[in-house]
């Protein structure tokens, strides 16, 4: 594999990118389209760069956040970018193929064709909560569709950022893949960019000044962001593979994952069953918390405090807290380890009961019937994600026909993002726009009409100065309703 001088980067807080992007729209327009070899090629270069510093990127992780579980990095990051990649190499030539389209018979002998064009040089402005895979998942996606990339990875996981400038330097030449470095200057000024498509991963407040930023330019946006996903247990669900799903999704990454189930709503005659089947599910999947290498940390101190926060207020404002733990392994500020907690109906006042929780803090609620559960999930902002448990199809159809989400899972949790084949994204304020397989391909694509006319047709029958001929034609032609 050639190596390339390392990407351009910067920690400046206002960092001059005009160069660089000028640097990846010149290469783009002086070398044009790659071909579909060309695409498979620098996918496999990217995959055999992941592998060969998988290692590498598990230490940065590690201490960007403090403690992270290697075998959900393994799982989460690299097996998913892998598995993306071969995805995209199998089909790619499928999804480049030129397409016939059907041509009305009044516009014959004209034919019809749709190819796609890569739209030029795109932005990625990625996460920290999974650094790696949502920073290389939509580069997958763009560099399938023959794009041009500037990438920004966060800020809050800089070792990681690092890591992926590393990778991507030896992998790429800086003209077609540029890293930019830095804070929230640095992710504004990528934003405000005159790209040729914005993908934005992060919060939902955020995103929204990212969408400002980005129609300075009119360029067009993807948003990926989270809110608030319900995990809906139905009156015939088998409440124990629930539970043991839900908390699994939950607890996964320390509930730091946009995806993870941020409530449940269940039966009422099911709640304590509910809360002992859940400690038992987190203490079989967790013996221990403190200590445990499976479990990970919490990225930062503010988003330490910010969750105690939650817990303290549910406490005063008389919420009842189920801690899923027995003490002496409890929370630990030093490595902040914190261990998780049901939170049973909270008030809708309290924070945890407005805001994305974002960590292993668990909220339950009650209903009486499962209309009243499709109530309260449509009475607040469409959710990222939506599970659902249960066995009766005609309860299954009630909430798929009557709920609006971006991605639904049902029986399980978290496995409707890995379905390659699938499209991600939210609606409303959990984002707007889609990748992932040949969805994520399109994002990065521009869809382009063609019409073939030969050489002898009949439009010129159509041309001024009009006369009997173009009155008989236009009759002809509007004969019919």
């Amino acid at each position: 594999m050639t190596a390339h001088p390392r990407n351009p980067s910067t920690t400046d807080p206002a960092p001059r990118l005009e160069p660089v992007l000028d640097k990846l729209r010149s290469a783009y327009l002086r070398h044009g389209a790659p071909s579909c070899s060309e695409r498979r090629e620098h996918l496999k270069r990217l995959g055999q760069a992941v592998l060969a510093r998988q290692e590498s990127l598990i230490a940065a992780v590690s201490a960007d956040f403090g403690q992270r579980s290697r075998t959900e990095f393994l799982l989460a990051e690299v097996y998913t970018v892998l598995a993306a990649i071969r995805h995209a190499r199998r089909h790619l030539r499928g999804w480049m193929r030129e397409r016939r389209v059907p041509m009305a018979m009044d516009f014959w002998p004209a034919r019809a064709r749709l190819r796609t064009q890569p739209l030029g040089v795109v932005g990625i402005i990625g996460p920290w909560n999974y650094p790696v895979l949502l920073c290389l998942s939509p580069l997958v996606a763009a560099l399938a569709a023959g794009n041009r990339v500037l990438l920004k990875p966060s800020e809050l996981t800089p070792r990681t950022s690092s890591e992926l400038a590393a990778l991507l330097g030896g992998a790429f030449p800086p003209d077609q893949v540029a890293v930019v470095q830095g804070g929230a200057e640095a992710g504004a000024a990528v934003a405000a960019l005159p790209l040729d498509h914005l993908l934005y991963t992060g919060s939902t407040a955020v995103g929204r000044q990212v969408l400002r930023a980005a129609a300075e330019n009119l360029t067009p946006v993807t948003l990926e962001m989270g809110g608030k996903s319900p995990a809906i247990i139905g009156p015939d669900a088998r409440l124990d593979a629930a539970a043991a799903s839900i908390l699994y999704g939950k607890l996964f990454n320390a509930g730091q994952t946009c995806i993870a189930p941020d409530y449940v709503l269940l039966p009422e005659a099911n709640k304590d069953e509910f809360v002992r089947l859940a400690r038992a599910a987190a203490a079989r999947m967790y013996p221990r918390f403190a200590g445990n290498p499976d479990y990970t940390a919490i990225v930062n101190r503010r988003h330490w405090e910010r969750l105690l926060g939650y817990l303290e207020e549910c406490r005063v404002k008389g919420a009842e807290v189920v801690p899923l733990w027995t003490a002496p392994d409890g929370p630990d500020a030093a490595r902040r380890i914190l261990p998780p907690s049901l939170l049973i109906q909270p008030g809708d006042a309290l924070a945890v009961a407005r805001e994305e929780i974002f960590g292993p803090l668990l909220v339950v609620y009650t209903y009486r019937r499962l209309e009243d559960a499709v109530t309260f999930v449509n009475a607040r902002p469409r959710p990222l994600a939506l599970y659902y448990y249960g066995e009766c199809r005609a309860d299954r159809e009630l909430i798929l026909g009557r709920i609006v989400a971006g991605g639904v899972t049902v029986n399980d949790s978290l496995l409707h993002f890995v379905a390659e084949g699938l499209p991600f994204g939210g609606i409303g304020a959990s984002g707007m726009g889609a990748y992932h397989g040949i969805h994520g391909f399109e994002t990065f694509s521009k869809k382009q009409p063609i019409v073939l006319q030969p050489r002898f047709n009949f439009t010129g029958l159509l041309r001024p100065p009009y006369g009997k001929t173009a009155s008989m034609l236009l009759s002809w032609l509007i004969r019919r309703p």
